[in-house]
């Protein structure tokens, strides 16, 4: 059980990256086309969030990943039913059935207990869950500069290219920094109702921000580094004041143009807090 209410703030930056391509650009990084902000995400951050836990926990009880290419969601429910001893392929007739399949997945998956799922499809339904852990899109604190390079490689694809060229001609685009902000919130009051998310399943979670691009470095997404993780703990389960508030207590000013690198902004904290609210800063 939880008993706080959270809010939180993240920071993190891109260096010579792709922090999330856009597949309706050419896999671009993600940008605004009105402003030049560049965005990432939520679906992108919550990806590394279970990739890290996935890696931390090497499929301890409890833990879990129900978002993975590992086999169809209609199968993991399927073996939900059978776990439980349920007769299947009933299409959620027996509404019984259906809650305990669904507090079953709540407990065997930490992605389940932390954002929720959808999971009434196929023969064998568990029901939906509303995630008490929410996270924005992030945004960048800059208009981000996105830039196009001719790249080389000495690998031929076809027989006939191959007697033909020495190399072939390929595309990338990334961008030379990018700060970026997201926010996110945590319900101690969904979490308690539905998913029995737990302190220690919030510490984990601190610590997949906190590290999340550690194990996901890669040569398209550049230098990528979490810089800030900021928690405002409530004093109640319903909070204790509007996240709005809370999140406007950290400004981050750009002091230098064009940006290159983190110390070309200035973040600015407001450490007065309103009564009941607890600032945490992880990073």
């Amino acid at each position: 059980m939880i008993n706080n209410r959270y809010d939180f703030v993240m920071l993190f930056d891109v260096e010579n990256g792709n922090p999330n391509g856009d597949p309706d650009a050419g896999n671009a990084p993600r940008i605004d086309a009105e402003t030049g902000f560049g965005y990432v995400t939520d679906v992108c951050l919550k990806r590394k969030i279970r990739n890290y836990v996935e890696l931390v926990k090497n499929g301890e009880a409890g833990y879990n990943i129900l978002i993975k290419m590992d086999k169809a969601l209609n199968t993991k429910f399927n073996d939900a039913y059978k776990a439980n001893n349920f007769k299947t392929g009933q299409k959620g007739k027996n509404k019984d059935d259906v809650k305990s399949a669904r507090d079953f997945m709540c407990r065997n998956y930490f992605d389940v207990r932390l954002f929720g799922a959808v999971m009434n499809t196929g023969d064998d339904p568990c029901g939906i869950v509303r995630g008490p852990v929410q996270i924005n899109f992030a945004r960048s604190i800059s208009p981000v500069n996105i830039q196009d390079i001719t790249i080389t490689r000495q690998a031929i694809t076809t027989e006939t290219d191959f007697g033909n060229k020495n190399n072939e001609m390929g595309k990338k685009s990334f961008i030379p920094y990018g700060l970026y902000r997201a926010e996110g919130y945590v319900s101690a009051a969904l979490a308690n109702k539905t998913t029995d998310l737990s302190e220690y399943d919030l510490e984990l979670l601190w610590n997949a921000i906190i590290n999340m691009f550690e194990e996901d470095h890669s040569a398209a997404r550049g230098k990528m580094c979490m810089r800030k993780l900021i928690i405002f703990k409530h004093g109640s389960v319903l909070g204790n004041c509007p996240s709005h508030i809370l999140f406007d207590k950290i400004s981050v000013e750009e002091n230098a143009t064009p940006p290159r690198k983190f110390t070309d902004y200035t973040i600015t904290v407001d450490r007065q807090m309103p009564d009941g609210v607890e600032m945490i800063e992880k990073l």
